[in-house]
């Protein structure tokens, strides 16, 4: 049964400086790659009775690693950097669950955007952690 949970981290709108897709000559080029991020932790990562980073979740490793990961070559789909992304956020045992959401933009003459969602659970996200393969490839 999972456990309701109250304690978020959220990260808006983080330009990630990337290499993503195969274009043509005559095809639209993002001109940026948007990252939106949602951690779930237990209450006692953000209900803290005294200050102090010994009491929270550090998330700027995790952010450097995510920065690491989206500039480590190219990528053909957004889906394989999120899932690198996911892989990051799982091995840290404070992550209980995450929503994870990757936009690009424009996509056709110089507008809209397009997004890739991942979202998983406490399950999915211990499975995410159990998972050789997917671990052994990031």
């Amino acid at each position: 049964m999972s456990t309701p949970h109250a304690a978020l981290i959220e990260l808006r709108d983080l330009p990630l400086r990337t290499d993503i897709g195969t274009y043509g000559p005559d095809d639209t080029r993002p001109e940026v790659h948007l990252l939106d991020l949602s951690l779930g932790l237990a209450v006692q990562h953000v209900l803290i009775a005294h200050d102090g980073m010994a009491h929270v979740f550090d998330y700027d490793p995790l952010i450097q690693e995510i920065e690491r990961l989206a500039a480590d070559g190219h990528y053909e789909t957004q889906e394989r950097l999120i899932t690198r992304i996911a892989i990051a956020c799982a091995a840290h045992p404070a992550v209980q669950h995450m929503q994870i959401r990757l936009t690009k933009s424009p996509v056709r003459a110089g507008s809209g955007s397009l997004g890739v969602s991942l979202s998983l659970d406490e399950i999915a996200t211990e499975a995410l952690r159990a998972d050789p393969t997917l671990s052994a490839a990031c």
